[in-house]
């Protein structure tokens, strides 16, 4: 039997530009892969104010970014004829594509290997490959989708050590599989500029935490911790493969380490049986959706709760609408619109009493509630305005979102100087014919409101896991024990 590859160790040195790594010795793979923890840095993004990933493909390998999305369903990259490496292969197949289902894209799906980038000097044009056909999950329309193949290739990242406070060697995916496509205008459109694909962690085959889970026999559970500042020395992370523990530092002893786990709630994952209307190709009929949901059963802001329509809050078994999700592709909590109505007025209503006597002033798009920066007080959880609280599966399990998490600062050079409420408008419900429809699910927790939280997506157990801000602990993200060795 082959031994499997080896490569180096690494450290994370937050240098001018990203993160870069640091390579010494070579590493096998370890022994005992039951207790092995992959790591990725996550960086937020400025100008979007969506997350992405650092990883390592290829070989030799190649710091690669990209896109974090929770809901689309398999990983795609831009490989055209400069993707140089010598390990990928594509996935044959006969001209019935008959074996192109199994691999997780959505379906029988082929094309001749000469026809697409990076050229394959092993490819034979009598043979059939199977393809998978990448979305952007922020698009709409059929220009939001590419065409490529379905590839193989090697990814590789470091595992923790010593209980998760140090930085271990690389591991090597060498099975990792993802769409390979070309570069095109409207399949980037509204993402991070510096991104070279997406990084899947949906509830499907193909998402990173399952294919890791795959190949290194550990448990299917992602944690992450998303990062508030996009400036570049100060990252979440992401991790694979473990239930904790997660060391962040101290603000008060820098030696003093935190397990962040102590600190999560656990709530279910539900299951959206209806996969039509999350993708504008709807190759997925009486599949399940690959989007993750949670159980919430109301919202009160300051304690005080608002009447919601009771139907908007469960998932219709055979439609799919309805629910809660949370996502990454969008940056502010969607509420429908009846849902937003309540919301804003209870909001405004007791930010204007007491303790806060805030006046709402002209709102910025796309904010419908916003304040004149100076008159609200700044405190360790951010801005002073009523607490939101989300009240899940039982009463005392509450996502509880402080000043921090609801609150957007915009200030620009033409003197506006606001903080504004950061949940939007999502809309109405759609009689979805074809397409993606982004009024199917009413709820939809956006990036802000993840920022500086740790959550966790346990799949095997079917839980989700949430800290609420560590800003309230006097944490953040960017405390990460890894992050400072």
């Amino acid at each position: 039997m082959a031994l499997p590859l080896s490569f180096p160790t690494c450290k994370f040195l937050l240098l001018l530009f990203h993160v870069v790594f640091s390579c010494t010795l070579l590493f096998p793979i370890p022994t005992h892969q039951t207790e092995t923890t992959l790591v990725a840095p996550i960086f937020k993004d400025k100008s979007t104010n969506l997350f992405t990933l650092s990883v390592n493909l290829k070989t030799p390998l190649h710091r690669t970014n990209l896109f974090i999305d929770l809901g689309f369903f398999f990983p795609w990259i831009i490989c055209d004829a400069n993707y140089n490496s010598s390990s990928f292969r594509e996935i044959p197949t006969d001209d019935h594509c008959s074996s192109c289902d199994d691999v997780g894209m959505g379906g029988l799906s082929c094309s001749n290997c000469s026809i697409f980038n990076p050229p394959d000097p092993a490819c034979n044009p009598n043979i059939f490959v199977c393809d998978g056909n990448p979305e952007n999950p922020l698009g709409k329309g059929q220009s939001s989708i590419g065409g490529g193949l379905a590839l193989i290739d090697t990814l590789a990242l470091p595992t923790t050590t010593n209980n998760g406070s140090i930085l271990g060697p690389l591991i090597p995916i060498t099975n990792f599989t993802f769409s390979c496509t070309s570069y095109s205008p409207q399949l980037f459109k509204d993402l991070p500029k510096h991104i070279t694909g997406l990084a899947s962690f949906a509830r499907s085959k193909l998402s990173l935490q399952t294919q890791f889970s795959t190949a290194l026999s550990t448990p299917n559970i992602v944690s992450l911790c998303f990062p508030s500042s996009p400036k570049l020395d100060g990252p979440g992370l992401a991790f694979f493969g473990s239930n904790g523990p997660y060391y962040a530092l101290s603000s008060s002893s820098s030696s003093s380490k935190i397990d962040l786990s102590k600190f999560l709630t656990y709530t279910p994952l539900i299951v959206n049986p209806v996969a039509l209307g999350d993708t504008e190709i709807n190759y997925r009929v009486g599949t399940p959706s690959s989007h993750h949901f949670i159980g919430l059963t109301s919202i009160q802001i300051n304690g005080k709760p608002f009447p919601i329509n009771s139907t908007l809050l469960t998932i219709d078994p055979e439609s799919g609408f309805g629910g809660t999700q949370i996502s990454t592709a969008t940056p502010y909590t969607r509420l429908e619109s009846s849902i937003f109505k309540a919301f804003t007025e209870l909001f405004v209503k007791e930010a204007a009493s007491s303790p806060f006597n805030l006046k709402v002033t002209a709102p910025v798009k796309p904010f419908n509630v916003c304040y004149h920066a100076p008159d609200l007080t700044i405190t360790t959880i951010g801005p002073s305005v009523p607490t939101v609280d989300l009240v899940l599966h039982a009463k005392d399990v509450v996502w509880r979102i402080v000043g921090a998490n609801s609150m957007v600062r915009v200030k620009n050079k033409n003197g506006v100087n606001l903080w504004c409420l950061g949940f939007v408008d999502g809309g109405v419900k759609n009689n979805l014919v074809n397409g993606k429809d982004n009024q199917k699910t009413p709820i939809v927790i956006g990036g802000k409101q993840l920022e500086d939280n740790l959550i966790q997506f346990h799949i095997e157990s079917d839980r989700f896991g949430f800290t609420s801000s560590l800003l309230s602990r006097s944490l953040s993200c960017n405390n990460l024990a890894l992050l400072k060795k």
